[in-house]
């Protein structure tokens, strides 16, 4: 937990320390460069970064990149929970034909991810009854499964928080266009030109941002589903096999 929250800490100081320089550089860039120059891709991200404000911008930008690092900090725990069911079956099966529960309990010990835990916690209590592994299985799966979960409720709030900011830039930049109107007296379109601009850029900046996390999260909630599945199905296959060695 505390080395996530230290990566979740230098991802928003580097994505502060980014819309600074993308501040200060697309202020140097809109005085050098005309604006029919054949500009790069990103010269280009740059200048309508700065044009929708960088101040909501910016925070849309650190929604992005914490939603992102909790999405890959899950989809690598996800990957590394992944065990090979079948695999673990056998040697379960062979350890206690051959050693009974203390061998098996080795082999789930040694083996990593939440399936092996599952099989320790219901192997533990084999001696007590088929029903108390059972009740131990249930049990020792729903906090497995809240592990697996862990920290995907940062990503939904990043879901919904990037294009409420992303609205809210382009109520205020309405709000300023009618200010010019105001100031002036008078529509042109050269007065609430930038306005507008500037709410249609921090409206699809926040879109962007929530599709990117969302196809993220979508990932994980597939990933923890079938690793739940595939927890489910194990632990009926353990208990059978407990089943059958007792008899």
């Amino acid at each position: 937990m505390k080395k996530l929250f230290a990566l979740l800490m230098l991802t928003g100081f580097l994505a502060l320390g980014y819309t600074e320089y993308a501040y200060a550089q697309a202020s140097t860039d809109t005085e050098l460069v005309a604006p029919d120059d054949n500009r790069t891709f990103h010269q280009k991200v740059k200048e309508k970064f700065i044009e929708g404000g960088w101040v909501f911008m910016g925070i849309v930008l650190l929604c992005l990149i914490l939603g992102l690092a909790i999405a890959i900090e899950r989809i690598i725990t996800l990957n590394l929970a992944t065990t090979n069911t079948n695999k673990l079956l056998s040697k379960v099966e062979n350890a206690l034909e051959t050693g009974g529960v203390e061998a098996a309990k080795e082999v789930t010990k040694s083996t990593k991810g939440p399936v092996a835990s599952i099989f320790t916690q219901g192997l533990m209590r084999s001696s007590e009854g088929i029903e108390m592994v059972e009740k131990s299985i249930i049990s020792y799966g729903s906090v497995e499964m809240g592990r697996l979960e862990k920290g995907l409720v940062w990503v939904q709030l990043f879901i919904a928080l990037a294009p409420m900011l992303g609205f809210m830039g382009t109520v205020l930049g309405m709000i300023s266009a009618f200010d010019a109107i105001e100031a002036a007296g008078d529509i042109s379109p050269s007065l609430v030109a930038a306005g507008i601009k500037q709410a249609l850029l921090t409206t699809v900046a926040g879109l962007i941002v929530a599709v990117i996390l969302q196809l993220f999260y979508n990932y994980c909630v597939s990933k923890i589903d079938g690793l739940v599945n595939s927890m489910e199905d194990a632990s009926i296959s353990l208990v059978d096999l407990l089943v059958k060695h007792k008899s």
